[in-house]
């Protein structure tokens, strides 16, 4: 639901973007605008803290993974400037454990990329919804255990910058078996 600036007495919320992709940033802060929403962005946590302090978001959509300080640490940051600000924790390294981490920090939900500005504003309304109400079609729908391992691979992958043997190790199999996993497409 986008909001409506145009109604009298109402004003547009302000979001901050928090992405180290330049592109992916400014893409979604274009969307947000045309959404109604007073936007700032920011490329790490530093720039978002310095932003935060200045004026505290309603709303804020923020990066796992950043150079220098985490999304996880951003996110507690702006939780202790002003507990009111809702976050949304955007990756495209998704895992339970993050997610878990995640929420109980503060955020509200957690959207994995690829994400448009739909998605994140859904994920605002269901951070909003009262716990104990989703129903089974609600929406929502648990990436299937084939996905949740595909996702953790690649995680880790990234963290091992791209070496196969490194990953292989710190994942507990053997190099040939993560290289005939990582051939196969993403599941559904």
């Amino acid at each position: 639901m986008a909001p409506d600036p145009s109604a009298s007495g109402s004003h547009a919320p302000s979001l901050m973007l928090v992405d180290d992709d330049d592109v992916f940033r400014e893409r979604l802060a274009r969307a947000f605008r045309d959404r109604g929403f007073e936007v700032r962005t920011a490329r790490n946590a530093e720039a978002a803290l310095d932003l935060a302090r200045a004026e505290s978001p309603e709303m804020a959509v923020i990066d796992l993974k950043m150079p220098g300080r985490s999304g996880l640490e951003l996110l507690q940051e702006l939780k202790r400037l002003d507990p009111h600000t809702e976050v949304i924790v955007l990756t495209g390294y998704g895992s339970i454990s993050t997610a878990v981490d995640a929420t109980k920090l503060g955020a509200s939900n957690y959207v994995p990329k690829p994400a448009d500005a739909d998605d994140i504003l859904a994920a605002f309304e269901r951070g909003r919804a009262p716990a104990g109400r989703g129903s089974p079609g609600d929406g929502y729908a648990a990436p299937s255990l084939a996905r949740a391992e595909w996702e953790h691979i690649n995680r880790v992958l990234g963290d091992c910058a791209g070496n196969i043997s490194e990953a292989a190790r710190r994942l507990g199999i053997h190099r040939r078996s993560l290289q005939r996993k990582l051939q196969k497409f993403a599941p559904d």
